[in-house]
């Protein structure tokens, strides 16, 4: 019985690889399209580098992909330093007043559509008359990404011992250098996880940056969108597959660490 319960039928197999075939099929043809030689996307013309090339020279993808790194470098760094006091103050101010109000503030861009979290962040930049260029796109990246790096923290803290911490303190350490030498180190993985979370979030965005982008701050999401308007050139498929190579390369590192955050959780658990 336990056999038959275990063996994977070919309906199983089948759906499995029709699901897979959905998700990843056009991702893999872009990425074999990149390397066509032909200038029309439709034609095959033969294998070649002529389109990465080409991106490598184009002056205003370059100044536009560097704009994306920057805003999601910067934005991520923000995000994750003010994520990580949030989840502290959540996971360890367990009966503090407004503590619902504050987390139902703070989890609100989850559920959030981006449009109008977008239209809110422009209506607050010219209501403060603000000009529109790199901050201002990091600024509401920042909000964006704040959230999910805070989930994230917030899930290791609260599955750690806190009598790791009081152990600490009652050889002597005050709260603060108990955390730092302490819990810090414990949840360093989570938040480098969250970290490159909110890299990943930023890079991506294009609605939001798309309302609080002004003139030579255009991120290369909003760069590539107003490109594919007049016609897919086949130097897109190459940036796009540069950006899912970089995204993989996230992925990697990103469960990489978890598998570190895992094993770390198992070390210090309570014999």
């Amino acid at each position: 019985m336990a056999g038959r319960v275990n063996r994977i039928s070919r309906f199983n197999i089948t759906s499995l690889a029709l699901g897979l075939a959905f998700l990843y099929l056009p991702i893999v043809i872009l990425v074999i399209y990149s390397f066509n030689a032909s200038r029309l996307v439709t034609v095959w013309g033969g294998w070649s580098l002529r389109w990465y090339a080409e991106f490598f020279s184009d002056r205003a993808m370059l100044d536009a992909a560097w704009m994306s790194f920057w805003v999601a470098a910067v934005s991520a760094t923000l995000a994750t330093l003010l994520g990580t006091l949030a989840a502290i103050a959540l996971a360890r101010g367990e009966r503090f007043k407004g503590r619902a109000l504050f987390s139902g503030m703070l989890y609100s861009p989850l559920v959030m559509p981006e449009v109008i979290s977008g239209l809110s962040l422009l209506l607050l930049f010219v209501g403060l008359d603000a000009g529109r260029g790199f901050w201002t796109v990091t600024i509401a990246h920042t909000t964006l990404t704040l959230c999910f790096v805070t989930v994230v923290v917030q899930s290791r803290l609260s599955s750690l011992d806190r009598s790791l911490e009081e152990a600490a303190m009652d050889l002597g350490c005050d709260p603060v250098r108990a955390f730092l030498l302490v819990t810090l180190p414990l949840i360093i993985p989570a938040i480098a996880a969250g970290w490159m979370l909110a890299f990943t979030l930023s890079l991506d965005d294009v609605v939001i940056a798309s309302f609080t982008t002004g003139p030579g701050s255009a991120t290369l999401p909003i760069r590539i969108y107003s490109e594919v308007r007049l016609g897919v050139k086949p130097e897109i498929n190459a940036i796009c597959t540069l950006v899912i190579a970089l995204i993989a390369v996230v992925i990697v590192v990103a469960s990489l660490v978890s598998k570190l955050s895992s094993a770390q959780g198992e070390s210090t658990a309570p014999l």
